[in-house]
């Protein structure tokens, strides 16, 4: 089989991740299969992805080999495959927009953005190097708050007819508007916002639903997280926080027995600490009643490299997008993003979400819906999320 063909906008800390992984995976040595969800998905292996065109807005990345510019400040995630050979891919401009947030001008260039001055491209030039490239899936990597600019990238995939993998917090997959485009020309997106592999959002959502199974009435929680990359230096602007805070908390309600009033629920960014580079950390605090109306409570501190926690749902997310391109199935690939991501178009419990991934990749996915929706007890699928 040919190579999976993916286009990336934004060459940051996930990007440098999800790349370094490629080409750590190429060998079949059982030693490194540690760390992946799936080695295999529709006969393709991590080794099998290949970055086909790039675009950043950084004057250090801009016109280098892709695989130099992963390793280029302000990246700062661990390196666990270096050296590695020219991709003959060079990093493109790409569109400005509100990808930058104003404060970031002001900080030491090591750690945030040094815009670069040449011009933008246009949604027509966008659009010719996905088709030249013959790239097939495009994985937006945006910072968080990206909104006009992640919209503008979803068009030129639309234009373009790649498969979309939505990694951030703005509403595409779950906006009916946006849904129903991709829908109707039957393109495959995935999204909103990815989990990590064993990150904050999955650890929170796993013990509230353990609460709800065990009988145990939750009644406060709070998340906090803090690190010291780029995204973390990105969400000291409050207002590019509204989608992330809706998307964060919306994983963790969707959950949970009852839905907790606002003020006894709160999930998000804390603060940016420049040392921890690419480490975040995070703080988990529950309580709640159990039996005998007795009160409990539960606190927890989760540390990990941020980047890397993403990069091995990035991959099976790629290849599941392939495998849905390969079958003709286009709109919403619903199974994938409730497994995959926090604000999916539908919520499920993350048992009932794997199941149902295992069987969109098992099967053909043409009873894939009918089967979330046994599962939900919600008769027929929302429009635009019935496999094509």
């Amino acid at each position: 089989m040919s190579n999976i063909k993916i286009a990336i906008i934004g060459i940051g800390n996930c990007a440098s991740s999800l790349i370094q992984g490629i080409h750590y995976y190429q060998d079949s040595n059982l030693d490194k299969i540690i760390g992946l969800m799936h080695w295999q998905i529709g006969g393709y292996r991590p080794g099998d992805i290949e970055v086909v065109a790039a675009f950043d807005i950084d004057k250090r990345k801009i016109g280098q080999d892709v695989h130099a510019a992963i390793f280029t400040e302000p990246n700062c995630t661990t390196i666990f495959q270096p050296n590695l050979p020219e991709s003959g891919v060079k990093v493109r401009m790409g569109r400005v927009l509100d990808g930058i947030a104003e404060h970031m001008k002001d900080y030491d260039e090591a750690r945030t953005f040094l815009l670069c001055d040449e011009p933008e491209p246009t949604e027509e030039e966008v659009v010719k190097v996905l088709k030249n490239s013959g790239a097939e899936i495009l994985l937006n990597y945006l910072p968080v708050g990206s909104e006009k600019a992640t919209r503008f990238y979803a068009g030129c995939a639309l234009e373009a007819r790649t498969a979309f993998i939505n990694n951030m917090p703005v509403f595409i997959a779950s906006d009916p508007v946006w849904a129903e485009r991709f829908k109707e020309k039957n393109i495959p997106i995935i999204g909103d916002d990815i989990k990590s592999q064993v990150g904050a959002t999955i650890t929170h959502r796993v013990l509230t639903d353990l609460f709800k199974k065990r009988g145990v009435k939750l009644e406060r929680t709070y998340q906090l997280n803090t690190g010291g990359n780029t995204d973390f230096l990105n969400m000291l602007s409050r207002s590019r926080l509204a989608s992330k805070k809706i998307s964060k908390t919306e994983a963790v309600q969707s959950v949970a027995a009852q839905r907790l009033k606002d003020d006894n629920i709160h999930v998000g960014p804390s603060d940016y600490v420049p040392w921890q580079n690419d480490n975040k950390v995070c703080f988990l605090r529950m309580e709640g009643k159990l039996f005998g109306d007795v009160p409990m409570h539960l606190e927890m501190r989760l540390s990990v490299e941020d980047s890397p926690n993403s990069a091995g749902v990035g991959i099976d997310a790629i290849r599941c997008a392939k495998l849905a391109l390969t079958r003709g199935e286009g709109g919403i690939l619903e199974a994938p993003s409730a497994y995959f991501c926090k604000h999916p178009p539908k919520q499920f419990t993350d048992d009932e979400a794997f199941q149902m991934t295992e069987e969109f990749i098992k099967t053909d996915g043409k009873n894939i819906y009918e089967m979330s929706d046994y599962r939900s007890g919600q008769g027929e699928p929302p429009a635009g999320q019935r496999g094509m």
